[in-house]
């Protein structure tokens, strides 16, 4: 069985850039390198005098106007407007404003060539524009002054698919590899893209502007349909970052989609069927409606209840997330994260960096929400024995809702005890990123991999103490950020739930336990000529950063580029092959039912 390797990972979340553990490193505070980095990511001078702004503008904080004035969000009131006494209600308008099919009641009559005077017999219901004060006021935002539609010829694109384009070229530029190197190492159907949104595209340019259209009185656009379909992230990926030909899929499991999409990619990593597969999720849900939904769910951190915690005045918007603590609900949030998985054997071959490897995502329907996390220490334990299960950590969901602190506590201290872990330290990224809904696991496996490479577990940092009510027993809550020894850690777990009892949780190896793999399966012989090989990728992957941090560069987008007409392909009993692919599709099927016919 083939190993997925992790050979890079990039996009961007509030904390930042994820490639080169810029946002993982932002929630740390640390590194002149990040904030030079994030203040060109935000287009600001990369001063001392600045980072004050840069800290504030970036992580949790107060929902700012490039997203909505939460003072004035505009809605309308229903109204019922009837005439003085028995009077028909009158009034004026336009010619071109008149309805297409009269209402009942309605006399109209010509002023002039423009203006008509109408007259309602039985008064005339409206809806009159009126701003409200938005009683959630808080969410995690991209860096202030980064504007992924601005890096390329976006053309209307709704937020969330600017955001993939973004997250996908950097995450391929990151690898140290070139898209080109990649795909002419395999056939084009080895290769597979997994990746979507949980909720669409539901900003004006598309399902939000669709379907306010008409009772805005706007027309819908061409494109607001298919850009808002929650497929779009892979298939924009296929389309204009790859010009892939191979296989694609757009998995959704709420809050547990990224793990969704990754599963996916291990499956085909493991059997055999891909050799170079692309895991994202991008979502953009800092929308007023959407902020309301789950406010009316009870789920959203309200001012109010914010500041109820805290017996003060005003809230603390920079702790709106506290995970275990006493909380009152999770803090929306945006992100946008892809990383790249190839076999082992591809890993070895092409000198590729090795950031971990993932040996299994388990997804099941799991109302009593156990097993997930059961079977991946099972795993651990099977791979590596009980110092595999010693030296792992857990990336909580960790929501900050008082629910998730009582049951997801419960879980995961059963567990540890069941399978002897004394001391099990627990993450909980949301506390500075929010809740970006689809993409929050590849926020925390972008943690997981700063935390592999900078040898320190983040801390709770929004928190004074543990809730009474949450399970303490074998778990360890760093309320700062715990350093561990280089090499340590052996593993973590990406813990996920979704809606209606489905969840996900995926292990994730170090590092190091995946080069002990590589040279156990391939010989010391071969990683050696990794080893030399890397030198030059790993060469390539630091003047990317380099590059990105001086100036950003334009993402991948290669609209209308390299389109493959049918009578271009080459076609025999036994191949295909298609222009630009050095590597021809087989059509040599083995009978997988040879028993059977």
């Amino acid at each position: 069985m083939r190993l997925p390797v992790l050979i890079a990972a990039g996009g961007v979340n509030p904390a930042g850039r994820i490639s080169g553990h810029h946002a993982y490193r932002r929630t740390q505070e640390k590194a002149k390198q990040t904030w030079k980095a994030l203040a060109t990511l935000m287009g600001e001078p990369a001063t001392p005098e600045r980072q004050a702004y840069l800290r504030d503008h970036t992580l949790v904080r107060r929902i700012e106007t490039q997203h909505m004035d939460v003072d004035a969000i505009p809605q309308h009131r229903a109204v019922n407007l009837a005439g003085a006494g028995d009077a028909p209600l009158t009034f004026r308008l336009r010619k071109r404003q008149l309805p297409e099919t009269l209402p009942a009641g309605w006399t109209v009559s010509a002023v002039d060539d423009d203006t008509v005077e109408v007259q309602c017999s039985g008064g005339l219901a409206a809806f009159i524009p009126e701003t409200r004060q938005s009683r959630v006021q808080v969410a995690g935002q991209l860096p202030t002054g980064f504007d992924p539609e601005k890096l390329y010829a976006s053309r209307s694109h709704p937020r969330g698919l600017a955001m993939t384009i973004f997250a996908a070229s950097d995450a391929l530029g990151s690898a140290g590899l070139s898209w080109e190197t990649l795909r002419q190492a395999v056939a084009p159907d080895e290769i597979a893209v997994y990746a979507s949104s949980g909720m669409s595209q539901l900003d004006q340019n598309g399902n939000g502007g669709m379907m306010q259209a008409a009772l805005l009185g706007k027309r819908v656009s061409s494109k607001q349909l298919p850009l808002g379909l929650p497929q779009m992230p892979a298939d924009f990926v296929n389309a204009y970052v790859l010009g892939s030909a191979g296989s694609t899929g757009a998995n959704i499991g709420a809050c547990a989609t990224y793990l969704y999409n990754l599963r996916q990619g291990v499956d085909d990593i493991r059997s055999g069927r891909r050799r170079v597969v692309l895991i994202g999720c991008a979502e953009a849900p800092i929308l007023p409606e959407i902020i309301e939904g789950y406010r009316t769910m009870g789920a959203l951190a309200e001012d109010e209840a914010l500041m109820r915690l805290d017996g003060a005045s005003t809230p603390d918007y920079r702790r709106a997330c506290r995970p275990f603590a006493e909380n009152c609900g999770f803090t929306l949030s945006e992100s946008a994260v892809f990383s790249v998985l190839v076999d082992d054997a591809l890993a070895v071959e092409l000198g590729a960096n090795v950031l971990g490897a993932v040996p299994e995502v388990f997804i099941y329907a799991d109302g009593y929400k156990k097993s997930m996390v059961g079977r991946a220490l099972g795993l651990l334990r099977s791979m590596l024995g009980q110092q595999g299960l010693d030296r792992s950590y857990i990336h909580a969901h960790g929501t900050g809702t008082p629910q998730n602190r009582v049951t997801e506590s419960h879980i995961m201290s059963e567990l540890a005890k069941t399978f002897g872990i004394a001391r099990w330290p627990v993450a909980a990224i949301k506390a500075y990123l929010g809740h970006s809904l689809s993409p929050a696991a590849g926020d925390q496996l972008a943690s997981a991999l700063g935390t592999f490479a900078d040898h320190i577990i983040p801390g709770i940092t929004t928190i004074d103490r543990v809730a009474e009510d949450v399970h303490t027993d074998r778990l360890h809550f760093p309320l700062a950020h715990e350093a561990v020894e280089p090499g340590a850690l052996d593993a973590v777990l990406l813990n996920s739930k979704g809606f209606g009892g489905n969840n996900a949780t995926g292990l994730v190896l170090s590092p190091e336990q995946t080069r002990r793999m590589l040279e156990a399966r391939h010989g010391a012989e071969a990683m050696t000529r990794w080893q030399r090989k890397n030198e030059s990728v790993s060469a390539a992957s630091q003047q990317y950063d380099t590059a990105m941090g001086e100036a950003l560069q334009a993402p991948i987008y290669r609209f209308g580029e390299g389109v493959v007409d049918g009578l271009d392909l080459t076609l025999s009993d036994d191949a295909i092959t298609i222009p630009g692919f050095a590597n021809p599709v087989s059509l040599a099927m083995a009978n997988p039912f040879e028993d059977m016919t």
